[in-house]
């Protein structure tokens, strides 16, 4: 995990790139951007010999990554004593036809974090836990519902890890033959890919007069997800909730 002063995670055979290290990165700032972008992550973890690999939301404050599910599942049972985790996070940018099978790609860009999950079991940070895990991606929105019932909160489980190492990996390259097979007659594009948000849908059981909120227009129909949800992360966080402000980094100039 870096410390305050610290512009990049420490690196060694755990998150090192192995392969095609001119597209890793470990600096903070890509890191987290990529993060605070994404929506669905998958966690993966071995129980007793056997891998197991669950996705599920999450979010990030400051070098720490939270994510929620049943307090009945499998998952949050087994990871909530300090067993070590990998929360992995990919942005799909593009699909590449190349003029051979083995240059076929994708363009794409994605985290590796690694550490140590636990249950978060303070009463007073799981409910703020419980909090930003709506207000996260609808800021403002948990204070305009009902309160949560105790055994609602009960049936929730929050976890957390420090991110004790992570690593970027970013192919933003299009189209790369051999050179030689630029001379062949042979179709070859990239197909660039966005999620992209559709209007909203109001529920048919809304009261008269119940209107959509104002802190929803990050997510306008026809806007990119990411760009909704990078947006709502830095309105979250705004005035010093405990993220950082280190958004950008490499990932806003590989988006398609």
């Amino acid at each position: 995990m870096p410390n305050e002063n610290s512009a990049s995670y420490p690196v060694d055979q755990v998150n090192r790139v192995k392969r095609r290290h001119d597209r890793g990165f470990y600096d903070v700032a890509t890191v987290h951007a990529l993060l605070d972008s994404g929506t669905l992550c998958h966690v993966a973890y071995v129980i007793d010999g056997q891998p197991y690999c669950t996705p599920t939301l999450y979010w990030r404050e400051q070098s720490r990554l939270y994510w929620h599910g049943s307090s009945a599942s499998r998952m949050l049972r087994n990871l909530g004593t300090g067993e070590p985790a990998c929360l992995t996070v990919t942005h799909l940018d593009s699909l590449v036809l190349a003029r051979c099978g083995f240059n076929h790609s994708a363009d794409y860009r994605s985290v590796m974090a690694f550490g140590h999950a636990r249950l978060v079991s303070d009463p007073a940070e799981k409910e703020r836990a419980l909090v930003m895990m709506v207000d996260r991606f609808f800021p403002g929105r948990t204070a305009q519902l009902r309160q949560s019932t105790q055994q609602e909160i009960k049936a929730t489980a929050v976890l957390v890890m420090d991110i004790e190492r992570a690593s970027a990996k970013i192919r933003a390259k299009g189209v790369a033959d051999d050179d030689e097979d630029y001379e062949l007659p042979i179709y070859a594009e990239r197909i660039p890919v966005n999620m992209v948000l559709g209007a909203p849908e109001p529920c048919a059981h809304l009261l008269p007069g119940v209107e959509r909120p104002g802190n929803l227009t990050f997510y306008r129909a026809g806007g990119r997800l990411e760009d909704a949800v990078s947006e709502a992360y830095k309105a979250a966080y705004e005035g010093g909730n405990g993220a950082d402000d280190d958004g950008g980094g490499r990932c806003a100039s590989m988006t398609t």
